[in-house]
């Protein structure tokens, strides 16, 4: 038996193989994680909808909030995420992006997109980025590069505050934008707030007419 563990442990066949099937686990337990986020924050964000439908349409006051908690705490013991302070949360992130009627967004191609994707990063991500983030184009450019690019919750709040979003921001631009708008009207719509070595690249008035005057 020693003589074969001996052996085992020498062999080159033997050594590629376990390490095969350790990253084999190693993305099992990986995606095994990223499901369970994703499930988590697909709750959270139907959650949040119930939650803002109840405000707007009950009269159960602002103590409702931390009632629910207390209910479903017992119910679900071993759940952390439904501490008042949580759910609070959970109703500002369904807020920050819940541009479209309740009734609507579960239909609307934005809504499913949206959702897809901010429920991708870990939960702590999406709070420092709705905390972070001045409107919802800042916050897909930041949540779809955490996706890229994998960052920690620490390399998200440096990019962040660094403002990459304002450094790449004609890529964010064109990423998030309207694309069925002439590409020199929304380059325009952005020179006030670029960065002075993007702007010399930008069409001039008199270009983007004469332009829109040679497609006629």
């Amino acid at each position: 038996m020693v003589d074969m563990k001996s052996n085992l442990l020498r062999s080159e066949e033997y050594k590629a193989w376990l390490a095969d099937i350790k990253s084999k686990v190693r993305q099992a337990q990986l995606k095994a994680a990223v499901k369970v986020n994703t499930e988590l924050l697909t709750l959270y964000w139907r959650l949040g909808a119930d939650i803002v439908a109840k405000q707007k349409n009950t009269k159960w006051g602002d103590g409702f909030l931390l009632q629910l908690s207390k209910d479903l705490t017992a119910e679900f013991p071993d759940m952390q995420g439904f501490s008042r302070r949580n759910l609070e949360l959970i109703r500002q992130w369904y807020l920050f992006y819940g541009v479209f009627p309740i009734a609507k967004q579960a239909a609307s191609q934005f809504g499913q997109q949206l959702v897809a994707q901010i429920t991708q990063i870990p939960w702590w991500h999406n709070i420092v980025i709705i905390g972070k983030c001045k409107n919802i184009d800042e916050a897909l450019f930041y949540v779809q590069n955490t996706i890229k690019h994998g960052w920690s919750r620490s390399v998200l709040v440096h990019q962040i505050e660094s403002g990459l979003f304002t450094r790449e921001g004609v890529v964010a631009e064109y990423s998030l934008s309207d694309i069925h708008k002439p590409i020199g009207i929304s380059q325009y719509k952005l020179a006030r707030s670029l960065p002075k070595k993007f702007k010399s690249n930008l069409p001039s008035i008199k270009e983007i007419e004469n332009g829109l005057s040679d497609c006629g």
